[in-house]
């Protein structure tokens, strides 16, 4: 037995490492944007984008981002890798970040929308939404509002969402959106990480000009030409997990069957520079290949009500 362990190991590993992306392509003259990138799958993703392209780190912790950051420099020789401060818990934190970005840089072409919080205690933003409601999904949602026309300007131009299979596992609940009536931390990831799935696909429905009731992979390069996906990383031994103890002695005890960061960054990488998905749009992705979404995730009425929801929260006009 000793032995077949010892033989199995490697296709063990193989299985979880899951998908790799192969793509060589290049991102001179590009800009891009990686929320949450001084940790985890964002701070790998932020290494292999920087041996391509220009790469803006855009964090909370600016002390964790800049040595994260003069990390990658050092790894990848490249200079532009550039952090800046942002705190999606805080929409005038947000709205400050874009508002100096679109004043320094004239371009963006990928915006990668993967910072996250995870099984957090009940909280609250700055702004009154429920922690993982309000980072994961509010937060992300207002900085592409804020950033969406210099994409448009810049196209063709990648918006990548981290999701999570976790979807599978969350309702839009209108009727309780901030888990004051009841709240479940495990249950409020889940609830987020759907409403990144539904906010991608409405996002790429409106992008292509396509009307209600049309699948968004249908469109096409049709539109702005620019496009929205999201995607699963696959369970990755990250920090993510910090606010649970059990959660952290799990990862820990079932390590050799997680994925490790690098492992994890390799479909938003994918996502983000894949020749393939040129024209690929509304899709949700997993080990570097389309993967199935969930039923509540594919509920149109509920894309387009969580939208207009969401437009009222940040007192925004997204039409």
């Amino acid at each position: 037995v000793p032995v077949l362990l010892l033989v199995a190991v490697p296709y063990i590993r193989r299985y979880v490492a899951g998908g790799q992306c192969k793509s060589t392509a290049k991102l001179e003259g590009k800009v891009v944007i990686i929320t949450g990138a001084n940790t985890g799958i964002g701070k790998e993703t932020a290494r292999d984008l920087a041996r391509r392209g220009k790469v803006i780190v855009a964090c909370r912790d600016l002390a964790k981002a800049e040595a994260a950051a003069s990390e990658i420099r050092a790894d990848t020789g490249n200079q532009q890798v550039i952090v800046k401060k942002l705190d999606l818990a805080d929409t005038k934190s947000i709205r400050e970040f874009a508002e100096k970005f679109l004043a320094e840089e004239k371009e963006l072409h990928i915006l990668i929308n993967n910072a996250g919080v995870m099984l957090c205690p009940y909280s609250k933003t700055a702004d009154g939404f429920e922690m993982h409601l309000g980072v994961n999904h509010l937060g992300h949602f207002l900085l592409t509002f804020l950033l969406l026309e210099r994409l448009k300007q810049s196209a063709p131009a990648r918006i990548v969402n981290v999701s999570s299979l976790a979807h599978h596992g969350g309702r839009i609940r209108f009727h309780d959106l901030h888990g004051e009536k009841s709240y479940n931390r495990g249950l409020a990831y889940c609830h987020s990480k759907l409403a990144n799935v539904l906010f991608t696909r409405e996002l790429a429905r409106r992008l292509q000009g396509k009307a209600q009731g049309t699948a968004p992979e249908e469109s096409g390069t049709r539109g702005t030409k620019v496009t929205a996906n999201a995607l699963h990383p696959g369970s990755v031994s990250s920090e993510l997990v910090r606010h649970s103890f059990v959660m952290t002695w799990l990862w820990k005890m079932f390590s050799f069957f997680l994925k490790t960061p690098w492992e994890g960054a390799q479909t938003s990488i994918y996502c983000a520079v894949a020749e393939e998905l040129d024209s690929v749009t509304g899709q949700y992705f997993s080990d570097c290949q389309p993967a199935y979404v969930s039923p509540r995730a594919r509920d149109e009425e509920t894309a387009k009500k969580l939208w207009n929801v969401s437009c009222e929260l940040l007192h925004i006009q997204w039409d």
